[in-house]
């Protein structure tokens, strides 16, 4: 089984990540580890600040990784921002059927009322070195755009809106 856990940035998806494998003893895979291994070692001139380009490169990789760990009947968690939408249509049903997608979106009324407690919380399990690009209208904006591409693909999507308690049971 694979779980890929996407969403804009701030949303939760390394901490439901750590928690799903302190739950099932599941692996997780961060594809900010993956593209900052990539980019340091200099297999990249892109930067951190590169989305969309990051996205293109790191895909086929990520795509190849899961059909892998599907073949070899390995669970695995995948979790980052570098999900594309229409990421299904690299897979027949035979890996589809073993792959579960999630996208974390934090509701316009909770980023409103819970702000600080995003960027206060934002290092509880991997240390950003800078965050300052974190502002409230850059939050509300991220996740108002995956909102309205998971609606557009009819993706499963949770909405974190009435506090942060996001539990996937698999």
């Amino acid at each position: 089984m694979i779980v890929l856990i996407t969403g804009a940035s701030h949303t939760g998806k390394t901490l439901l990540a750590q928690k799903l494998l302190e739950k099932y003893k599941y692996p997780y895979l961060s594809i900010d580890l993956l593209k900052m291994g990539l980019i340091r070692s200099k297999n990249t001139d892109l930067t951190p600040e590169d989305d969309s380009e990051l996205e293109k490169y790191l895909w086929p990789i990520l795509r190849e990784i899961i059909k892998t760990a599907i073949e070899n009947k390995q669970n695995l968690i995948v979790e980052g921002c570098y999900i594309p939408f229409g990421w299904e249509e690299d897979f027949t049903d035979e890996y589809l059927n073993e792959i579960y997608y999630y996208c974390l979106i934090m509701s316009k009324s909770y980023i409103e009322q819970n702000f600080e407690d995003i960027k206060k919380y934002a290092n509880n399990i991997e240390q950003r070195i800078d965050d300052h690009w974190c502002t409230i209208d850059s939050v509300l904006e991220d996740n108002a755009s995956y909102l309205d591409m998971c609606r557009k693909y009819k993706y499963n999507y949770i909405l974190i809106d009435d506090g942060y308690q996001v539990e996937i049971d698999l």
